[in-house]
């Protein structure tokens, strides 16, 4: 029998969906099909140390005897391909090998690019996007305006620094009521699983949702609400040919889909495949494809929607590129009623890893000029 694929699922980290990547995870390690890898679980605390061992995450999620615990880093050297102990002597164990990362990280740190050039530095096949990918896919202002300039629909926003703010906040108020009008929905720019986003219905309401949003991010989001507006979801696949999944609809349990009604509450109503015309949902699944590629997305992302009611009118929301992977996450569960299971999901996106880290080692990373002008 051919060696197993050691994959390193990584989870936690810093960042407000902490939580959140913990329960994925464990969804995704119990899920892997230990015919086919050895699963290496590494999780990183909040305050940032790398734990792994087998009990990674029950120990981040008791937040208990960690201190004992022996302290590992992945180094950014392509020679040892892997994590490395950090001790105090001189003598280092040999690095535990990791095949291919998949980070099952959301929001900072995790989901914007920055582990995702560690992995690269350290030349290791990893699941989702790369740096530029994630950091776009983050980043929802720089989002929306290359899917605007790409003539995607997406909803009217009015964006800012927080700095900004201070200095000239009844001129920021004054034009988001000229411009995008109540009711409104704020958001940190950089963040997902709809932590510090609120509603706003009033200059009040708009004020308070502003700091709140602040806690999270130095950039904030204000974005049109769009009036009786269906949640649609759509799950995408691949790397230069990516697929597109049956689109599906989020009924929340609350005026809209916030943090308790994505994971607390459990009242949320998946309808799958999403009740729609067929012309409305194919155009779900090119935006979705469309908006992959566009914003140079691999592997796999979460695109969610609204759709209006009445007129079938379709906004493309946010591009998630590490999706939920809990046991009610849309991702997985749209991809299971497009014909393809949770297991053989997290095979073809393995594959699909090493598939894109073989393709980029063709590439030269090294050129030879006509002489050693930078010697003289």
């Amino acid at each position: 029998m051919p060696n197993k694929i050691r994959v390193g699922v990584i989870f936690g980290g810093r960042s407000a969906e902490h939580e959140v990547s913990i329960v994925s995870a464990t969804s995704v390690i119990n899920a892997l099909d230990r015919n086919k890898y050895e699963v290496l679980p590494i999780g990183i605390t909040p305050e940032g140390r790398w734990l792994s061992s087998a009990q990674a995450l029950d120990l981040l999620r008791e937040r208990a005897n960690i201190e004992s615990l022996p302290e590992h880093i992945l180094v950014p050297d392509p020679r040892k391909q892997g994590l490395v102990e950090l001790k105090d002597s001189s003598a280092q164990p040999a690095p535990q090998q990791i095949d291919v990362a998949f980070p099952v990280l959301h929001g900072t740190y995790g989901e914007d690019g920055s582990i995702q050039g560690l992995f690269e530095l350290a030349d290791i096949p990893y699941v989702g996007s790369g740096v530029l990918g994630s950091a776009v896919g983050m980043d929802k202002v720089v989002q929306k305006q290359l899917l605007r300039a790409a003539k995607i629909p997406v909803a009217p926003e009015v964006w800012f620094m927080i700095a900004e703010y201070r200095d000239h906040s009844k001129k920021i108020l004054g034009l988001i009521e000229r411009k995008l009008s109540y009711p409104c929905f704020v958001k940190p720019a950089n963040l997902g699983s709809s932590v510090g986003i609120s509603k706003a219905h009033n200059r009040r309401e708009l004020m308070k949702a502003i700091e709140l949003a602040a806690e999270y991010d130095l950039k904030i989001l204000v974005e049109k609400g769009i009036e009786q507006a269906r949640e649609i979801e759509c799950s995408v696949l691949g790397n230069d040919k990516p697929i597109a999944s049956i689109p599906g609809e989020i009924i929340p349990s609350n005026e809209f889909y916030d943090y308790d009604a994505k994971y607390v509450d459990g009242k949320s109503t998946p309808v799958i495949p999403a009740r729609l015309p067929k012309s409305v949902l194919k155009k779900i699944q090119f935006y979705s494809t469309e908006s992959f590629r566009i914003l140079n997305c691999s592997g796999m992302a979460r695109i969610d929607f609204l759709v209006r009611k009445k007129t079938n009118a379709i906004y493309l929301n946010e591009l998630n590129t590490i999706p939920g992977f809990t046991s009610i996450s849309m991702y997985p569960k749209l991809w299971q009623a497009s014909g393809i299971s949770y297991p053989d999901l997290l095979d073809r996106l393995v594959q699909l890893a090493i598939e894109h880290h073989e393709a980029r080692k063709h590439l030269k990373t090294k050129f030879q000029p006509k002489a050693d002008w930078y010697k003289e």
